[in-house]
């Protein structure tokens, strides 16, 4: 179902906890990211804020490849709460990211 993997997500969401101290390396993961990745990864975002319910992840998905203007990074890091709204949408979409997140520390 995802485009990117939850341990990837989970990896975006420990750094986004500690955005002060771990900005350029959230930057750096993000470039090496594709551009499916990113589109999944900011669907899943706005899934988390509400901005789509869970059963439109797809439509979020589309949205995400039309309107992607922006660098991803530049993006995430201008959103308040990303972190948690990427936790929330994996929550959403029936996976958590607590186990993967576990693993990575």
């Amino acid at each position: 179902m995802l485009d990117i993997a939850v341990t990837k997500v989970a990896q975006i969401i420990l750094y986004g906890h500690e955005i002060d101290r771990a900005e350029a390396e959230l930057r750096g993961f993000l470039e090496t990211l594709n551009e499916d990745e990113c589109h999944s990864l900011i669907a899943i975002m706005w899934i988390g804020r509400d901005s789509f319910s869970a059963d439109e992840y797809y439509e979020a998905l589309e949205t995400a490849k039309r309107e992607a203007v922006t660098p991803t990074a530049d993006y995430l890091i201008g959103t308040p709460h990303f972190a948690d709204h990427l936790e929330a949408g994996l929550e959403l979409l029936g996976t958590s990211a607590s186990d993967a997140e576990q693993s990575l520390l």
